[in-house]
């Protein structure tokens, strides 16, 4: 892993949360995993959790974002999960996660940026108590409208926002769309 905890605490607290209180909050809670736990980026380190990575990818030509209806979960999300050894940053471990769930193309012209901050609950599975994701949600464009679906990923769609209730999607997600989008040409907004 190419990055540190200090790296990332940097991201973190340079991240304008704005009037978005949930990611503010979720930045808060995000600085004192990096400041105070041992292994913040190990999937294995479970109290209070680990720092995971999430892409929001915008449509490289309408209003629509990149969800996929995870397998265990049983929801639609944005791709993203944890961090690898060799993720050079905390934006590549996104991109990586993107990649591998949905194979999207992502634009190589475009710059990612941090667009929202988001805390959540994991239930528990095998030998995995419940525990939380400290979740950093990187902005991408795609280069093309070609996605697959995966094992990770057995369904995956181009979102407008009119299904959005439809879909259950969480207002941290919501937040951050709405702020990648004021990043990028109007036409792919």
């Amino acid at each position: 892993m190419a990055f540190d905890i200090h790296s990332t605490l940097r991201i973190v607290q340079s991240f304008d949360a704005g009037s978005d209180g949930l990611a503010r909050k979720s930045g808060e809670l995000v600085c004192g995993l990096l400041n105070h736990t041992p292994e913040p980026f190990s999937r294995n380190q479970f109290t209070p959790g680990h720092l995971t990575c999430t892409a929001a990818v915008l449509h490289p030509s309408e209003p629509l974002v990149l969800f996929m209806h995870h397998h265990r979960l049983n929801r639609w999300l944005l791709p993203g999960g944890h961090v690898e050894d060799e993720d050079v940053s905390p934006s590549a471990a996104a991109a990586r996660e993107a990649v591998e769930e949905t194979h999207v193309v992502l634009a190589s012209d475009f710059e990612s940026r941090l667009a929202g901050i988001d805390v959540h609950g994991i239930p528990p599975k095998r030998s995995e108590p419940y525990h939380l994701h400290h979740d950093l949600i990187w902005c991408f464009r795609a280069a093309s409208a070609v996605i697959e679906t995966t094992d990770e990923a057995p369904a995956v769609a181009w979102v407008e926002d009119s299904r959005w209730d439809e879909l259950s999607i969480a207002d941290s997600i919501r937040n951050a769309i709405l702020r990648a989008r004021t990043w990028v040409p109007t036409g792919t907004r």
